[in-house]
């Protein structure tokens, strides 16, 4: 089955099951309250980050070194921020999972991992070929 369609119509049904169940234990106004506090706190911790991010970035570029990792982790705290503005618990887990550096430097290797892996298969594949050179336009 399609990847996409999975996460399409997983993780609303995952929120909505979340939110009832939290909403059935706290109440359904804490509820409410509660999805927009973990927007605001989000939000605020992805703004401190963000900055941070950028500054590390600067510091970089004037040491001469190109901020790769400035670049990935700003995008991840860009994709955080957007999981913690849209309502329900699972979508603000990951969004806190990305906002802290120490898990952001985990997925990062793992994904780099995978991504290594990947290449050295294709590095494997070798093409042998000859060079003839044919020089008919000589005067």
């Amino acid at each position: 089955m399609n990847p996409f369609l999975i996460i399409f119509l997983g993780i609303p049904a995952l929120e909505l099951f979340l939110l009832i169940k939290i909403g059935g234990q706290i109440g359904a106004l804490n509820t409410v309250a509660l999805i927009f506090l973990t927007a605001m706190i989000g939000i605020y911790f992805a703004k401190l980050q963000g900055i941070e991010t950028l500054k590390s970035g600067m510091t970089n570029l004037y040491q001469n070194k190109i901020p790769v990792y400035e670049i990935i982790s700003g995008a991840s705290i860009a994709i955080a921020a957007l999981l913690l503005i849209v309502p329900g618990f699972f979508t603000d887990l990951i969004g806190f999972l990305l906002l802290i550096p120490f898990t952001r430097k985990i997925l990062f290797a793992l994904t780099t991992k995978n991504s290594s892996k990947k290449e050295s298969k294709d590095q494997n594949k070798t093409i042998e070929g000859e060079i003839i050179d044919h020089k008919k336009d000589e005067l």
